[in-house]
């Protein structure tokens, strides 16, 4: 045996290694942005308010509409009930869009 040291010192680390290294940690940072869920928050809040805004328009011409008929077959006042609660629900309806566009975010 030998007792002389080793002509090589101990082994560097690789630059393949390294760059094999920065490439993980950038993938999984771009993993992580990737599968966080709060762009679908956003989108599921302003579906709701849609689906809010059509349903009190719909239902305020509908509602008024129903209202007017029973009126006018009750009381024998054709068109005129009809006709008044139909704008008296469009009115109603409009506000309630405009109570729900006016509402600040939380």
């Amino acid at each position: 045996m030998n007792d002389e040291d080793p002509v090589q010192g101990p082994v560097g680390e690789d630059a393949r290694v390294r760059a094999l290294d920065e490439r993980l940690a950038s993938l999984r940072q771009r993993e992580e942005m990737r599968s966080q869920p709060k762009a679908a928050v956003e989108a599921d809040e302003n579906y709701r308010i849609g689906n809010r805004v059509l349903s009190e328009l719909l239902g305020g011409v509908a509602g008024g509409l129903f209202l007017g008929w029973l009126i006018d077959h009750f009381a024998g006042t054709s068109p005129w009930g009809l006709l008044g609660m139909m704008f008296f629900g469009i009115f109603v309806a409009f506000r309630n869009i405009i109570r729900i566009t006016n509402r600040r975010p939380d």
